[in-house]
């Protein structure tokens, strides 16, 4: 036997080379879109406005939602009469009021009074500081522990109203919007005048879209025998169902018990569904024309680029790559169209609009909200048009045949 061992030849796995896949590097699908900077410019700021649609009608919903939930504390609870959606159309007598301020779970203040405010909420009407067209605005009288039950409230200017008194304080959004509504000005309602005594901030929730002054005082002026609400606060928000059966369970109230976030939460319903249904109607009409903007750009890429995309197939690149290349190229596009429109959508966040609430018709200031959530659903949206609008034409440039494709070198 030969010492020598003969060395057998390493043979690779049959074909192996042959499957390894190669990509096209994301360098080239970042460069063709450099190559053609108009027809990418144009077709992104397309995109760009669609998603600024999209995401303005997100930002007003969220902006609506959060202002009128702000407005609610989780420790409070509102009564009204059952049956009522709103203040204005509810009436609690006197007596009610007395029952439901009597009950052990109510949290007291330092001084050992329990925190509850008997609250009368009256529409009136105003002028606007621009323009003759008047706006229904919220009056509401408080009790003494109103202000201590909305700890989001501050005074900016002046001072708040002296219970028994002929004076208001009126809301941020309210003293900048309507007439005769700044510190020492005057309002005339109910018969009689009413001197603006202080401003307050409200930490943009529904409040700064009111007027308040005394609950007793508003109940002579507009000839009332009962409240519309009583607000409360509780030593604990778990005891919110024990308060509510302790409620519903005495037969001398015909009374219903709402969390207060959760009773300002379903005033915001009808007006958030409307801005929803009409904002992502106009996104869909606007998305198909992006989307087709997309496909036409994507399909002129194409066109023009026969003779490059036969090259690729020749040097090894499969249909897989190539489509792939192509489809980057496409959501690369809808991503700027998506961070442009999406930086300009953060922009009015500075602004604030005004509209009726459709629950109570009064006028309610509110601003665009930006969250993080609104942000990735924004991207989101783009990155599917882009997917949408260049899956067609990426593959038509992976089905070419080579012989055709090199046939335009």
């Amino acid at each position: 036997m030969s010492g020598h061992v003969r060395r057998r030849d390493v043979v690779p796995w049959p074909g192996l080379a042959e499957r390894a896949v190669k990509i096209i590097p994301f360098a080239y699908s970042l460069r063709n879109l450099w190559a053609r900077r108009l027809t990418t410019a144009l077709t992104a700021g397309g995109m760009a406005l669609v998603v600024f649609v999209f995401a303005t009608v997100l930002m007003l919903d969220q902006g609506l939602k959060e202002t009128l939930v702000d407005t609610g504390q989780p420790d409070n609870a509102v009564v009204i009469r059952k049956g009522s959606e709103t203040e204005v159309q509810s009436a609690v007598e006197r007596s009610q009021a007395a029952l439901i301020e009597s009950l052990p779970q109510i949290a007291r203040s330092v001084g050992g009074a329990p925190l509850v405010s008997k609250e009368t909420v009256v529409l009136i009407t105003l002028a606007k500081r621009d323009g003759d067209k008047p706006a229904n605005v919220i009056i509401r009288g408080v009790g003494p522990a109103g202000a201590a039950l909305r700890p989001q409230l501050r005074l900016v200017e002046g001072r708040m109203f002296r219970p028994g008194s002929g004076e208001v304080a009126v809301g941020s959004s309210i003293a900048a919007r309507f007439r005769g509504m700044e510190l020492g000005g005057a309002v005339r309602f109910g018969g009689r005048d009413w001197r603006v005594v202080g401003v307050f901030d409200a930490g943009k929730s529904g409040f700064d879209s009111e007027i308040w002054g005394d609950a007793d005082q508003l109940l002579q002026t507009f000839r009332r025998n009962a409240y519309s609400s009583v607000v409360f606060r509780l030593e604990d928000p778990a005891l919110f169902p024990a308060v509510r059966r302790s409620l519903d369970d005495d037969p001398r109230l015909t009374l219903e018990t709402k969390p207060e976030r959760t009773f300002y939460a379903d005033q915001s319903a009808v007006l958030a569904n409307f801005i929803n249904i009409l904002g992502l109607t106009l996104s869909v009409i606007f998305s198909v024309g992006a989307v087709i903007g997309a496909a036409i750009t994507m399909y002129a890429a194409v066109a023009s680029r026969t003779a490059e995309i036969g090259t690729l197939r020749a040097l090894g690149f499969r249909r897989s790559s190539v489509l792939m290349a192509f489809l980057v190229e496409s959501l690369l596009l809808s991503l700027l169209g998506g961070l442009a429109g999406l930086a300009a959508a953060s922009l009015m966040q500075v602004v604030t609009i005004s509209t009726m609430n459709w629950q109570s018709f009064s006028e309610l200031a509110f601003s665009f909200r930006l969250t993080p959530a609104i942000a990735v659903r924004t991207l989101l949206f783009a990155l599917g048009m882009g997917l949408v609008g260049g899956f067609m034409p990426a593959a038509r440039a992976a089905r070419m045949s080579i012989v055709n494709a090199l046939r335009e070198l």
